[in-house]
């Protein structure tokens, strides 16, 4: 089970670390100009561009590395305690951003309307069941 919850885990981290480093090399991927882009993956009000590739390139990195994080956490024998915690961290940090899509400071802060729409469908419920994922993964290898 834990190895399930793991591949569907790190499928949707892969996506969205490949999104981001196609961004960091400048591609607007799968949009049609980087404006667009922008209002509809970081929503901030008058945004015109996307951040420093710099930016989508970290995002990138740190993303594929959850999902492998993920994946080591299906392993219920490798990383002992420190691992454990690593992925609580992980999974509360993937939680806070998830119900923070559904409230209205967020709201403010990124009031895009292409922005809102895919944070409501896509982006908060991904983060919750990531957040969600991380957490049965460290206490599936408690019991």
């Amino acid at each position: 089970m834990s190895m399930l919850i793991a591949a569907f885990m790190f499928i949707a981290l892969l996506a969205v670390s490949v999104a981001h480093f196609l961004w960091s090399i400048g591609r607007t991927w799968p949009i049609r100009n980087e404006k667009l882009l922008a209002e509809t993956v970081v929503g901030t009000a008058g945004i015109q561009h996307m951040p420093p590739r710099r930016a989508s390139f970290v995002i990138a990195l740190v993303t594929l590395l959850a999902g492998i994080l993920g994946l080591a956490l299906a392993d219920h024998t490798s990383g002992g305690w420190m691992l454990n915690l690593i992925g609580l961290a992980v999974g509360a940090v993937f939680l806070a951003r998830g119900v923070a899509g559904y409230t209205d400071w967020w709201a403010a802060k990124t009031p895009q309307p292409n922005f809102r729409f895919n944070d409501r469908r896509v982006y908060s419920p991904l983060c919750l069941f990531l957040g969600a994922g991380f957490v049965v993964l460290v206490i599936l290898r408690l019991l």
